[in-house]
Formats: structure tokens, C-alpha cells, sequence
């Protein structure tokens, strides 16, 4: 069993001379050392992996991120990417680059459902339809709204399974003005998106140009019912150009 400094060696304990000249307390780190049992050497190492547990401002900014990071990616079903998972962080106050997040990300092993590879094809021409002529030659704005209304359907990837586009837009003020959503392709889909944005500009439509590309959705008799019962004048143009992001 150890044998304690009593008062009478206090007189003894000063300055260790391996510990940079400063104090350790009453008695020196070599003399508690070998009171104790144990090694200076163990001693030093043990204060110097207590210090690494503390986090510096730069590391607890990254653990931080990493948490909130992580959770977003959680509420998304893990279907967001950096680009979106940085838009959520900003949108909740945090000042930080899409670069940082894809760093985190990348390091604590999370990523996000890429966009397909493939493009999936939403324009297929009726063979035996009948197509109306091109009356705005790619001249989507005609100076004024409500003078051209642009519609076309887009692939929506998402989580929830395939999922279909069509929307209307005024080829002045580019503004959607009307859109439905569907699991398939189809007349009845363009109909609501027509009546969608019939509505919105209060009836107030006829003689509107409605332009497409050629697609059997187009052609079928739904569309062309609809297009007749609001007054608006069929247009359609070359088969596969997108009329939504030009």
C-alpha cells in the first residue's frame, strides 16, 4: 500500500520539472506518479486524449451540420441530394455552401436519388390524327397576354412513383396558368390543365391561341371538345420540343 505525503514533506513538493515549469497542485505529477502506482508518461497521455475530446468551433460546426444534415435527408425519405438538402439548410437560416453539404454527405456516407439516365419519351403522334397548322411559328411571345398560351407534359421523378406534367403557360408573362397531374398521359389531363387555366384568367380566353407539339393527347377528342367549348384557337408545332422551358 502507498504511503501518503504527510504535512511534514509538503515542504518537499515544489515544481515539476517535466511539466513545463507550471504547477500540478500540491504535489508534483512524478511524485503523485509514483504514489499512485502509475507512470508520468501514462499521466500525460491521459491529459492529452481528454484534450482531443474537446471539440474545437470548426469541428463542432461540422458535427452540428452533420446532425441537421442527416435529418433532412431522414424527412425526405433519402431522396434529397446536396443541392436540395443546402436549400432546406438556408431556407432554416444556416449560412452554408452546396459544396460543404456534398463534402458531410459524402463523409458520413448519405446521398440522394439521382435523376434518371434515361429520358422518357411523353410525345407520341396519332398517325391517323389530324393536325391544325402552326400559326405562331415559334414566336411564343406575341407582345400581349392571353394571345398565346403555350402547354406540354413533362416526366415528374419522384419518390412516390411516375408521375405526369401538363401545364399551361401565357407565352407573354411565362406564368403557369393552369395544371393537372396523372400517372398516365392522356386527353383527360390536358382537359383539367385547359380548365385550370380557363379559370384562372376568369373566362376570358376567346380566340386564344393554344399551342402544342403533336402528341395523340393533343389530337384526342377531349382536347379538341375542350378547346372548342372555351373558344381557343389550336395551334401545334413540331413533335418533341419542349414549349415549357423555352
Amino acid at each position: 500500500m502507498a504511503k501518503y505525503a504527510g504535512p511534514d514533506t509538503l515542504a518537499e513538493t515544489g515544481t515539476d520539472t517535466n511539466s513545463g515549469g507550471g504547477k500540478a497542485g500540491r504535489f508534483s505529477v512524478r511524485r503523485m506518479a509514483r504514489l499512485l502506482g502509475v507512470s508520468a508518461s501514462g499521466y500525460y497521455a491521459h491529459v492529452k486524449r481528454a484534450a482531443a475530446t474537446v471539440l474545437t468551433p470548426r469541428a463542432q460546426r461540422r458535427a452540428d451540420l452533420e446532425v441537421k444534415i442527416t435529418q433532412i435527408h431522414k424527412e425526405s425519405g433519402g431522396t434529397y441530394g446536396s443541392p436540395r438538402i443546402t436549400a432546406e439548410l438556408r431556407a432554416r437560416g444556416e449560412v452554408v455552401s452546396e459544396k460543404t453539404v456534398a463534402k458531410i454527405m459524402a463523409g458520413i456516407g448519405i446521398e440522394g436519388i439521382s435523376p434518371r439516365t434515361f429520358k422518357v419519351k411523353t410525345t407520341v403522334a396519332d398517325p391517323h390524327a389530324s393536325f391544325p397548322p402552326d400559326l405562331i411559328d415559334r414566336e411564343f411571345d406575341q407582345g400581349r397576354l392571353d394571345a398565346v398560351w403555350l402547354t406540354d407534359i413533362t416526366y415528374l421523378s419522384c419518390g412516390e412513383g411516375e408521375m405526369y406534367l401538363c401545364a399551361v403557360r401565357d407565352g407573354h408573362s411565362r406564368k403557369v396558368l393552369g395544371y393537372s397531374i396523372s400517372e398516365h398521359i392522356g386527353s383527360e389531363m390536358v382537359t383539367e390543365a385547359i380548365d385550370a387555366a380557363v379559370a384562372t384568367r376568369g373566362g376570358r380566353c376567346r380566340s386564344t391561341i393554344l399551342h402544342s407539339d403533336r402528341g395523340g393527347e393533343y389530337t384526342g377528342g377531349l382536347t379538341v371538345q375542350a378547346c372548342f367549348r372555351h373558344g381557343l384557337r389550336r395551334s401545334m408545332g413540331a413533335t418533341g420540343i419542349s414549349l415549357l422551358t423555352g
